[in-house]
């Protein structure tokens, strides 16, 4: 399966962005899809996953309560809506894919093994 990550980009602190992660190669619907980030001389963090089906939805506490992680199966593609952003939320923003085993959904950069090339989110205070 292919991963396109894209909606990255530069906002003020407080802002509000949508990332987007098209897939291809496969049935999207049979994947459980993550967003990971990776900020510069840190490791690579999980930030959030959805099941199949959207049964279950996971965020790292860092996130909670300000990103949203959807998807749309009729179109192939995985969602993260980012608001009230922080400049900590600064960082490079990958998208993971992985076949369903069933729940709980996985969190852990190793349990994914399709990965997007990233898109860059900068947020300025």
């Amino acid at each position: 399966v292919q991963l396109q990550a894209s909606g990255g980009g530069l906002v003020q602190a407080g802002g509000s962005l949508r990332l987007s992660c098209v897939t291809s190669g496969s049935t999207f619907s049979n994947y459980v899809m993550g967003w990971f980030r990776q900020a510069p001389g840190k490791e690579r963090e999980f930030v959030a996953a959805i099941s199949w089906m959207s049964v279950q939805l996971s965020y790292a506490d860092s996130v909670k309560g300000r990103f949203t992680i959807s998807r749309d199966d009729a179109k192939n593609t995985l969602y993260l809506q980012m608001n009230s952003l922080k400049p900590d939320d600064t960082a490079v923003y990958f998208c993971a894919a992985e076949p369903s085993r069933g729940l709980p959904v996985a969190t852990l950069s190793a349990e994914y093994t399709y990965w997007g090339q990233g898109t860059q989110v900068t947020v300025s205070s």
